[in-house]
């Protein structure tokens, strides 16, 4: 994956907050070896909302979980993960190289996570008040001070502090647990805060709504946010910038209205194909055709060759690097312009993709 990643460096800039280079993650099984991130890059700008996008089991989660080294054993880690904490400061922090008591200090107070389902994320057990005490005494935060801001963030979030600090989370619908569940991972005042399919869950409603709160949120906390999701079209009016991701691997990076205006990959095309919406006929839609690759035997050459449209022997047997061809942003494609004869999709505006 060298190429990607020396084609991710050329795009650097000096505002860059994370640095990801060269990474993997493997899990040893019995029927073999599966690499469920593979030679990932990626840098994600000071400010951003960076949207990652791609069906189930592209490595979405896992990508989110490595930034932060949380990926769950026997995953084996490698690469280079790098924080630059200081705007317009060369120093980094190598997140890979950190002790445990530097690496629990990390999380949290620089780069924070909001897993998928709010419900399992409490321990029903405690209010949320206790959740949020023990938050603040795990990293030896001002209580006071912190739980001034916790109603602070929940009154942001349109929520009543008092209400929802002495309630358990089964007391809570699946849309304030949700926003608590984003005030606790910024009560530390993080840099950077990681979204793992934070509306999975809820109805298209209350996911517009969180979307439009975390906008606001962003620019309130000067906060640099990745989002992970399915949902393409969810992210793309929240996004600043788009990286589909495809078998454990950036397939296309770009601005998001460029992407979803000018997709180039037949991957990323197909999915805004497979989105339903008004201004598309039933017949114009189509679902992708065929499985998402196994990691313990991800196809040779370009790894969306047995389910592509455009596909030839080049891309049965060769790997096609993560670079602008005629295009406005990089794509991992031969066929770009092939792609884009041969998929057509319509967006919600009315207005035809070919």
């Amino acid at each position: 994956m060298a190429a990607q990643a020396d084609q991710i460096e050329s795009m650097s800039e000096p505002d860059t907050i994370l640095s990801v280079r060269d990474t993997d993650v493997i899990f040893d099984m019995e029927r073999g070896e599966s690499k469920v991130l593979n030679g990932v890059s990626m840098d994600v700008k000071r400010g951003e909302i960076l949207g990652v996008v791609g069906e189930s089991g592209s490595g979405k989660s896992m990508f989110a979980s490595a930034m932060l080294d949380a990926v769950v054993d026997p995953g084996q880690l490698s690469g280079s993960i790098r924080y630059f904490p200081n705007d317009g400061v060369d120093e980094y922090v190598e997140i890979l190289s950190l002790s445990k008591t530097a690496l629990k200090k990390l999380r949290w107070e620089e780069i924070s996570m909001v897993f998928q389902g709010a419900m399992s994320s409490f321990n029903p057990t405690m209010s949320l008040r206790e959740h949020f005490v023990e938050t603040l005494d795990a990293h030896n935060a001002d209580q006071e001070a912190g739980l001034e801001r916790t109603r602070e963030l929940l009154s942001d979030l349109y929520l009543e502090p008092d209400r929802v600090l002495s309630s358990y989370p089964h007391e809570l619908s699946g849309g304030m647990r949700q926003r608590a569940l984003i005030a606790l991972s910024l009560v530390l005042e993080p840099e950077v805060l990681v979204m793992d399919e934070p509306t999975a869950a809820l109805d298209l409603l209350m996911q517009r709504s969180i979307l439009t709160l975390l906008e606001d949120l962003k620019e309130k906390y000067d906060l640099t946010v990745v989002f992970i999701t399915h949902d393409l079209p969810l992210v793309a009016g929240l996004a600043d910038r788009l990286a589909v991701m495809y078998a454990f691997e950036f397939v296309e990076v770009g601005p998001s209205n460029d992407l979803i205006r000018n997709a180039a990959h037949p991957y990323t095309r197909s999915l805004l194909k497979a989105v339903p919406n008004l201004n598309a006929t039933l017949g114009s839609m189509r679902p992708i055709e065929g499985r998402a690759p196994d990691p313990v035997n991800v196809p040779s050459g370009c790894s969306y060759h047995p389910r592509c449209p455009v596909a030839d022997r080049q891309c049965e047997e060769a790997h096609p690097a993560l670079e602008k061809r005629d295009t406005d942003h990089p794509v991992a494609c031969f066929y770009p312009e092939r792609s884009r004869d041969q998929i057509e999709y319509v967006l919600d505006t009315g207005e035809s993709y070919e």
